[in-house]
């Protein structure tokens, strides 16, 4: 279901801004969003799988082959998307990478400086080229997916879990800056989806979630305009649960929890 939109902007197709949309949720979610008639912007570094989605679904799709971590090229993406469709109603800032790393070994750093890059500054680069034309508009949907890996730190998980954390206070900061502007901006947490980042998980994934089942749940969020949100609704408890956990008590559960492998460790 596509979000509630002004009465001067009902009778126009949903327009949709979505960022790592070539696979798992942002894939998901671009199928979904195009099933319903809205315009597309997709983002992502392969240009191939977006060009599938474009062939899938043709005059809806601008296709955008490039960065997050590439404020210049997202900035063109954004003008032009603007220029040829106008304004999004929506902008998912979706685009995330996930490994593990070790701050011990120098060769991670790296790493968690390119996850820290896509998944929080590239959230940012995101947004940016569109809030003043929301603005102006006094309206539309800033949407974060972050993550409930966001909520406390795991072993093996450094980048990511701040990476995430970080997207989570950065989109309360933004809700905040823009509360009179009439623009929402959203935070949804994703439990664990099934999705090409999640195979490499060595450990167990409850309440796991299909990633067009995710997607579905995700668009209802969006249109419902909750400013934070977690996707299943039972992890929502898990997370509340851990955030209440001691420190001391926190450690001896997690402090041996499986981990995902590193990079190196995956060749």
């Amino acid at each position: 279901m596509p979000p509630a939109r002004s009465a001067a902007a009902s009778s126009a197709a949903l327009r949709v801004f979505i960022t790592g949309a070539s696979s798992g949720i942002g894939r998901a979610l671009a199928e979904h969003y195009a099933a319903s008639g809205a315009q597309l912007g997709l983002v992502a570094r392969r240009p191939a799988l977006l060009h599938e989605l474009s062939a899938r679904w043709p005059g809806q799709v601008r296709e955008y082959p490039l960065d997050v971590t590439d404020a210049a090229a997202l900035r063109a993406a954004a003008a032009d998307f603007v220029a040829g469709v106008g304004v999004p109603d929506v902008v998912i800032a979706n685009a995330g990478v996930s490994v593990g790393t070790l701050t011990e070994h120098a060769a991670d750093l790296d790493a968690i400086r390119h996850v820290m890059d896509v998944n929080y500054f590239g959230m940012a680069a995101s947004f940016s080229p569109f809030i003043a034309g929301m603005r102006r508009a006094a309206g539309g949907r800033l949407v974060g997916i972050a993550s409930l890996a966001g909520i406390r730190g795991l072993p093996g998980a450094e980048a990511y879990c701040a990476s995430k954390a970080a997207a989570i206070s950065y989109l309360e900061s933004l809700r905040l800056e823009l509360r009179d502007s009439g623009i929402r901006v959203l935070t949804i947490c994703p439990g664990y989806i099934q999705t090409p980042m999640t195979e490499a998980n060595p450990f167990p994934m409850p309440f796991l979630l299909a990633a067009d089942d995710a997607a579905a749940r995700i668009a209802r969020l969006i249109e419902r305009g909750s400013s934070y949100s977690v996707v299943p609704w039972q992890m929502a408890i898990v997370g509340k649960l851990l955030r209440l956990l001691p420190n001391a008590v926190y450690d001896r559960l997690f402090a041996a929890a499986p981990r995902k492998p590193r990079q190196q460790e995956r060749r």
